[in-house]
């Protein structure tokens, strides 16, 4: 038993070291905008510090409510003396562990003649390297690893998949019992459903399918069609409960399925697949993909258990799925395609077999891959502070004007969002559109009430304004990237809300 503990803990030790070691890189390069200042990524940032304001909530969500997002945050935000970006850095850190642990659970209990701590350990290095592998700072780029480092794409979801292919691996790999992990089956679908949608197109359609294959084939049919029941009726109640929070939900996401548009869709993700090869380190991330679904395929092929057979299985059909459908439903949105990134990762632990070398050797691979690890984790770490302390002259300015004026401001959702995290007071500043009606969207729309500002923050991203009334700043303070529109005395009418 204390052996099993070592090898758990060392394989814990050597995943934060893995992500220290990723989230240093990727917030050192120019993929650190979607980590500390990208308009999207500071949603969950904003919704914890209001609720941790005691304010009166009323937000605007889109279709996805982020409430484990939230809650991790929340309770990082309550215990550790960080500012925002700190935060934000350990959060990533944080989710990177939790995908070691949800690969853990998919490589299964161990066994004679198993490694599935060492295999989960590399799956994690798998996937690390291919976030390190994105290096732009665009949210649009079919850069999908890295978006898991973030709170706001879609982390939760990524976890609760992968974890749901654990659980039912588990519960295939059993000879008897297994009622826990159905409830945490269960469980994982209703939350995750009921905070994002996705997890339906992710999870819930291509393990039933596989589910469906096997029922078909398997001789524990009653204990798969157990695993299919609870997986459509947690996804069910998720959508159930979803109901209640009808108000905050801003756009069902209803729009965005658009199928007449699949020619458009294709050349779209094509596009971004050319992009994405057009750089050294793009083909890299590419081929570690394509050679991980090529793994795959042939584990599924040559699987000697069921559970085996499907977790190799998710590996391919997740992802082939989800490109299919974001085609088909005419989407616009690389975030959507994330299986790519992180399902291939699971054929490296459909089969985690120990590899036969001799004891004296494999003792000094480990030795040597932990010395490496630990070192790299240690200088990650002074890394990954200078990049989260990164200094913002430009926003620094914007943020002391607005606190020091002791007034309300406007700007447009791409342009106030970073200034308005970032404020002692973020209602200050309130989201509007071009024409200065309300954009409720990813806010509180307390803001609103505040009804007229008198000074607009813009930059470059800034849609030219088209004011209800003409009306001329009596100064324009000059922040660098950013421009303050002072009206002094006068005020602007904020007209009504829209998403």
């Amino acid at each position: 038993m204390r052996r099993v503990w070592i090898r758990e803990l060392s394989g814990w030790s050597g995943a934060l070291a893995l992500a220290l070691i990723t989230v240093a890189q990727v917030a050192s390069s120019a993929r650190s905008e979607l980590l500390f200042r990208d308009a999207d990524s500071l949603i969950v940032a904003m919704f914890s510090r209001s609720l941790l304001s005691g304010r009166p909530q009323d937000w605007a969500m889109s279709s996805v409510l982020f409430l484990p997002e939230s809650t991790a945050f929340t309770a990082l935000d309550t215990v550790l003396p960080l500012d925002v970006n700190g935060l934000l850095a350990v959060s990533a850190v944080c989710n990177l562990l939790a995908l070691y642990g949800a690969l853990r659970v998919v490589a299964g209990r161990r066994r004679e003649g198993s490694a599935p701590v060492a295999w989960s350990l590399v799956g994690l290095g798998a996937f690390s390297l291919l976030a390190m592998t994105d290096a732009s700072g665009s949210r649009d780029a079919l850069e999908l690893a890295s978006l898991l480092l973030t709170t706001t794409y879609y982390a939760a979801t990524v976890l609760a998949v992968v974890l749901s292919v654990g659980l039912v691996r588990r519960v295939i790999d059993r000879d008897h019992g297994g009622v826990a992990l159905l409830v945490g089956l269960g469980m994982t679908a209703a939350v995750s459903t009921l905070s994002n949608p996705l997890y339906a197109a992710w999870a819930t359609v291509p393990i039933a399918l596989l589910l469906s294959v096997m029922l078909l084939r398997s001789p524990q049919r009653i204990r798969t069609a157990m695993l299919l029941v609870v997986l459509l009726i947690g996804t069910a109640l998720g959508f159930l409960g979803r109901i209640p929070f009808q108000a905050w939900i801003a756009n069902t996401g209803a729009g965005y399925v658009r199928p007449a548009l699949w020619a458009d869709s294709l050349g779209y993700y094509t596009h971004l697949f050319a992009d994405r090869l057009s750089t050294p380190l793009g083909v890299v991330g590419s081929l570690i993909v394509v050679a991980l679904l090529v793994l795959a395929v042939i584990r599924t092929l040559r699987a000697a258990d069921p559970g085996s057979a499907f977790v190799a299985g998710a590996g391919w059909l997740m992802p082939a799925l989800v490109v299919i459908g974001a085609i088909a439903l005419g989407t616009h949105a690389a975030r959507y395609l994330q299986p790519l990134a992180f399902a291939p990762v699971l054929a490296l632990v459909a089969m985690p077999r120990a590899v036969p070398v001799p004891v004296r050797v494999r003792s000094l691979l480990a030795a040597a891959a932990a010395v490496l690890l630990a070192f790299g984790g240690a200088l990650s770490v002074p890394r990954l502070v200078s990049a989260s302390e990164t200094t913002d002259p430009d926003l620094v300015c914007v943020t002391d004007w607005v606190n020091a004026s002791g007034r309300t401001g406007a700007g447009q959702f791409w342009t106030v969002r970073l200034p308005k995290m970032h404020l002692d007071d973020p209602a200050r500043l309130v989201q509007v559109d071009h024409e200065l009606n309300g954009y409720a969207w990813l806010v509180d729309r307390n803001d609103f009430d505040v009804g007229e500002v008198s000074f607009l923050v813009e930059d470059a991203q800034s849609v030219a304004w088209d004011l209800p009334a003409p009306a001329t700043p009596d100064e324009v303070i000059d922040c660098g990237r950013y421009r303050i529109l002072d009206f002094g005395e006068s005020t602007l009418p904020i007209g009504p809300q829209r998403s």
